[in-house]
């Protein structure tokens, strides 16, 4: 689960980036993989999804939020799982040092 205590407070100007995601109307499946999905399936999907993301006006915003929250799924800001930990991982190496 996401951890919310890093998250703004409920401010309109805080979230008002996602009104502008390339994202808004496409479908959530796109972005989150279904229970069991692997090999060239889920790389396909998590290709389009990414697809979609490079043509975002608010990939930066929206990066920042999910390496601030530590979104733990799904693709957001251009960042599959994966990528997200190795950067967090890497922050907090980083801050740590």
């Amino acid at each position: 689960m996401a951890e919310t205590s890093r998250l703004p407070t409920p401010v309109a100007d805080n979230w008002d980036w996602q009104r502008y995601g390339a994202c808004r109307g496409v479908s959530s499946d796109l972005f989150f993989h279904p229970d069991a999905e692997r090999g060239r399936a889920r790389s396909a999907r998590i290709a389009a999804a990414k697809a979609v993301c490079r043509t975002c006006p608010v990939l930066v915003q929206c990066r920042h939020h999910a390496l601030t929250a530590e979104e733990p799924f799904g693709i957001w800001g251009g960042l599959d799982e994966s990528e997200r930990w190795a950067a967090i991982a890497r922050r907090k190496r980083t801050s740590a040092a």
